[in-house]
């Protein structure tokens, strides 16, 4: 059994006041595959290099399998990781490459070889043993480190960005073969990276993590679904949820001379300190086109559309007032993150300078406390 907990675990470097992690309570059961998932310096590198015996922990304890490794030497740790860059030995070949952990811990030759062979069978690289690094392509590189990694059977696998030096093709291919491979290995691993894409398709469950702070912990669908707070709804899926703050007036958001019907359960939870207003969250897929004279719609001004072939995009400026409907001189010197998104069908797009009107389906309104920025339906 290999269950990972984090117990209260903090991290503070020296010479900095604010934790990198601050006070992390996060529990792997044992065989799961975790993807930690966040922007650049939120924490999640410092978080497996602390279970990984790299860096200390100030605050808090780090147990495997049942067992207190929190001052624990890395080599007693029994886990294998696998870098970003391939970090193999440009002298060796594949197969001593792959090799060479057991064969500084002693293990019998032919011990070494049958595993290596069993691990190459896994990952496609028999034809490549007898081969140097240079020989290879990123792609086969990057599975002769994750060779090295299944050869050594350990009780985690930690991984830190290993598909980031990948092209985009490789990368699609390889995160394929990455979760198969877990799924069939069954060991216990947390898996790091800052593409969501990545977090989405592999994990068992992802944990968001922003600023030293967990945000939230749960299965793909229900980070998707069910975001807890504003950070969480903006950084998980793509293209990212449309996310704006809009005054409530009589139960409704006023959205320019639009209103939209609120639940009244969510508006009953706002507080003074919201200031009568609330963050209204939808995603490109879960709006259409209205008529222009539906009700419950709003007014969108196309700044720019999309044809995918099997998707359409609409890329737009909410009409709040007379200000924004002439501002596309601005919109247009943003990038498209600051313009609402809508996915419709590529048959269906309107043309750039448009004014149409959208419609959000309620059930998937997402809506948030502007002051707290967490969810409220």
């Amino acid at each position: 059994m290999a269950e990972v907990i984090f117990d209260h675990v903090t991290r503070i470097y020296p010479g900095n006041d604010t934790p990198s992690v601050d006070d992390l309570n996060l529990d792997i059961k044992d065989g799961e595959f975790l993807v930690l998932v966040g922007p650049s310096g939120c924490g999640k590198s410092t978080t497996l290099r602390m279970l990984a015996g790299l860096e200390e922990v100030n605050k808090g304890r780090i147990l495997i399998g049942g067992t207190d490794v929190t001052t624990m030497q890395p080599k007693d740790r029994d886990i294998a990781m696998v870098f970003q860059n391939y970090a193999l030995y440009p002298h060796m070949t594949v197969a001593d490459n792959m090799g060479f952990a057991l064969k500084i811990a002693g293990t019998p030759k032919d011990e070494i070889r049958k595993r290596v062979e069993k691990a190459a069978e896994i990952l496609d690289l028999t034809e490549f043993l007898d081969r140097k690094p240079k020989a290879l392509s990123g792609g086969q590189r990057q599975r002769v480190a994750m060779g090295r990694a299944i050869v050594r059977e350990p009780k985690v696998f930690l991984m830190d960005e290993p598909l980031s030096n990948l092209d985009a093709k490789l990368r699609v291919q390889t995160r394929t073969q990455i979760a198969a491979l877990q799924r069939q290995l069954g060991v216990t691993t947390l898996y790091v990276t800052h593409d969501q894409t990545e977090a989405l398709t592999m994990g068992d469950r992802i944990a968001v993590i922003k600023l030293g702070i967990l945000q939230q912990v749960g299965a793909p669908t229900e980070l998707y679904d069910r975001p807890a707070n504003v950070f969480v709804a903006g950084f998980i899926g793509s293209p990212s949820m449309n996310i704006n703050t809009h005054p409530v007036v009589n139960g409704k958001a006023q959205i320019g001379e639009d209103t939209l019907e609120l639940p009244k359960d969510a508006v009953a939870k706002l507080t003074p300190e919201d200031k009568n207003e609330i963050v209204v969250g939808f995603r490109p897929e879960d709006a259409t086109l209205a008529g222009p004279d539906e009700a419950n719609a709003f007014s969108l001004k196309v700044m720019n559309v999309e044809d995918l072939g099997s998707d359409g995009y609409i890329y737009g400026n909410i009409i709040t007032d007379e200000a924004s409907a002439n501002s596309a001189h601005d919109a247009m010197m943003s990038d498209q993150n600051k313009l609402t998104t809508i996915r419709v069908s590529p048959r269906a797009l309107p043309n750039v300078g448009d004014v149409v009107k959208i419609k959000v389906n309620p059930a998937k309104m997402h809506l948030f406390s502007p002051s707290t920025e967490l969810r409220l339906n």
